[in-house]
Order: structure tokens, then sequence, then C-alpha cells
């Protein structure tokens, strides 16, 4: 097992099926964050939510996600299939965004949101372990790193496209989120015609199901102090729905809200590839702990920033952190695991990070209401510097091996 390949290419070198995984994750992104980018917005002006309210439905809907990740993963691993969770991951969301538009109260939201969710849940570590599956592992860091930059295109394309559509609906909320319907249908089309899998080779044996206890040992130690130290940074990085909320404390207009995204996106999407291909060819911890440590610096801008020029500083180091972490860390656990395991080590991965989530949202609603927007990104950064001691402590026991 090779936990720090040396070798780094161009995008060109990466397989044509992860470029369709990151077409497909584009489309979709756009879809949702249209909505996702004015929903707390909608939420507290329209609907008169609550701050604790934003964070509960956040909290909710990423939990639902994490919780159903680590089924989807292990029967993926089973089936010795991922397209077909995949489809049903894709079609789920796209089938759910009409219910935006047409929800009449906050309540509906929340269903909608999580059965959203849910289909984000069935298709996540199938998704992440057929990356795994397509990648060599020579260019495990660019592959992932490139899926998550065209993901993350769509994830500021989407709010673009939201800040645009509100400027020509007059801030008619409904009316966008009806458009937002159009690109969730293009990714489930290309998921069912674009996207090709891997035949399973004879000789890899098929993993007990469901999650029996002795598989779960076989992914081994390091691959549970990945776990652990992911899911205490998970803590640190409450929803991006308290980024906007802090815009929106400084003064930015509701119609102009969703350029918080962009913003954080931008920065995300550019620096995932190039931080992915440098982990390919250094010490992957060390570009990791490089993320965290930027996290920390984010966190204290915003709590601090007295203008919304600050808060802009602060949201575009929260995208950069982004890109030099979100697809290190799955491509650390690729790494770390056996190939005929890798979605169930997925679908863990997330569950106890989406768990994290869970509590980080509430938690963060919660400070909020108690002690403004200083309690909240304060205690992101302790928590983020106790999860950068435990990656120190992963980067020894790596270089023990």
């Amino acid at each position: 097992m090779t936990l720090h390949p040396r070798a780094g290419r161009r995008p060109s070198a990466i397989p044509a099926g992860i470029w369709s995984l990151g077409f497909v994750s584009l489309f979709m992104d756009v879809s949702s964050e249209m909505i996702h980018a004015l929903l707390p917005v909608y939420l507290v002006t329209v609907l008169g939510a609550s701050m604790l309210a934003v964070g509960v439905l956040e909290g909710i809907a990423e939990g639902t996600a994490s919780i159903v990740k680590v089924f989807s993963g292990a029967l993926s691993d089973w089936l010795g299939k991922r397209k077909f969770l995949l489809a049903l991951g894709y079609g789920l969301a796209a089938f759910t965004k009409p219910i935006f538009p047409l929800a009449p109260s906050v309540d509906w939201l929340v269903a909608a949101r999580c059965i959203d969710r849910v289909g984000k849940g069935i298709r996540g570590a199938p998704r992440d372990a057929l990356v795994a599956d397509l990648a060599p592992p020579e260019l495990r860091g660019a592959a992932f790193g490139l899926r998550q930059a065209l993901d993350t295109v769509g994830a500021f394309v989407g709010p673009a496209a939201a800040i645009g559509l509100m400027w020509l609906t007059a801030d008619d909320f409904r009316a966008v989120f009806w458009v937002a319907v159009i690109p969730g249908f293009v990714a489930l089309a290309l998921v069912l015609f674009a996207v090709r899998e891997p035949k399973r080779a004879a000789a890899t044996p098929r993993p007990r199901f469901p999650l029996h206890i002795g598989e779960l040992k076989q992914l081994g130690g390091i691959f549970w102090l990945i776990v652990a130290v992911a899911t205490v940074f998970t803590l640190a990085r409450f929803s991006e729905a308290f980024l906007i909320l802090r815009a929106q404390t400084e003064g930015m207009a509701i119609m102009l809200v969703p350029a918080v995204l962009i913003l954080m996106n931008v920065a995300y999407a550019l620096s995932a590839y190039p931080f992915g291909a440098l982990s390919d060819r250094v010490d992957r911890v060390a570009v990791l702990i490089a993320g965290f440590a930027l996290l920390i610096v984010a966190d204290i801008v915003l709590a601090l920033a007295s203008d919304l020029a600050g808060v802009l500083i602060g949201v575009a180091l929260w995208g950069l952190h982004l890109g030099m972490t979100q697809g290190l860390l799955a491509a650390l656990v690729a790494d770390a695991v056996p190939a005929r395991l890798r979605g169930t080590a997925y679908g863990m991965f997330n569950l106890l990070g989406g768990l994290a989530l869970v509590a980080a949202s509430i938690v963060a609603g919660l400070l909020w209401d108690a002690f403004g927007p200083q309690g909240t990104f304060f205690a992101g950064a302790g928590l983020t510097f106790a999860a950068l001691l435990g990656l120190v402590a992963i980067r020894g026991r790596l270089a023990m091996r």
C-alpha cells in the first residue's frame, strides 16, 4: 500500500470516467446551489425562521445524507456495482427539486431538504469509491482534486445564476427555485448515458454485508485515525449558511447574498486540482496540515471583521482551505484502505463526519444566537486547532510505517 504517491501529471492524463463524474457533480451543484444560496435568507426573511432553525435544518439535512452514505457505500462494495446507486441518488435529488418552490412552510422545506440529502447520501460514497476505482494510484490526489474542482465550479455558477435571476425577477425566490430544477435533470441524464464503471476483477472477493465487524476491522488502524481527525475537523466546518448570514450582518443586500458562495467556491475550485496534484508529488498530510491552519486563520478573520470587506476576505480564505483539504482527505482514505472495501470506508468516513456536522450546525446556531458571530467562528477556530494536532500525530504514525 502506497500512502504518498510521487508522480503528478496534467488533467488530460486523468481517465475520462472521472471527467464524466465531475460534470455530473457540476450540473447537480448548479441546481442545488441556486436553491441553497438563497434558502437561509428565504427561511429567515420570508418564512420568519430563527437562526437556530437554520442551523437545525442544515444539520439535519447533512446528517441525513451522511447516515445514508454508510449503507450505500457498503452496498456498492457488496454488489460490485456503483453506477446503479449513483443513478438512484442523483434521480432522487432531481425529482425532489420541484418541492422547494412549492413548499408553503418551514416543515415542507425541512422535508424537501432531507429528501434531497438522502439522494446525496445514496450517491456520495459510491461516487468517491468509483473515482478511486478509476484513478491510477499515482494520480489519485489529482483525480479527486479534479472532480472536486468541477463540482465546485457548479457551486459558484449556481449562486451567480441565482443573483442574475433574482435581479430579473425582482427577488422572486420561487421563480429562481423553478429554474434550478433544469440542471438537476441534466446531471441525471449524464449519469445514465455518460458514466461507465470498470468491471470488478474476478479474483476480487466479495465483502460480507451488511457492515460486518470483521470487514470494518480490515479497514485498518490508520483509516480509523483519519476518520477521528476528520470528524473533529468537521465539527469546526459548520454549514456555509453561516458565511451568508455573516455577510448579511455587515450590510450585504439580499440580492447580492449569493455572491458569498460564489467567492468561496471560486477560491475552492481554483485551488482543489493544484493542491490535489501537489499532494501526489509531496507529503499529502503536510498539505492537509496547511489547509487546517488556513481554516483557523479564516475563522479568526470572520470573527473579528468589522466591515463587509473583512468578511469577504474570510470567505475567500474559507474557500481556499476547502480546496486544500476536501479532495485530499478523500484521497487519503483511498490510500489507506483495501480496494474491495472503498465504498464501506467512504460510507463510514462520511457517516461520522455527517453526524459531526449535525452537531456543528446546531451548536453554531446556538452560539450565534447567544454570543453573535464571534462566538461561532472562534469556536470553529478552536476545534480546528484540535484537529490539526491530531493530523500531526497521524503524520508521525505514517512516517513509522
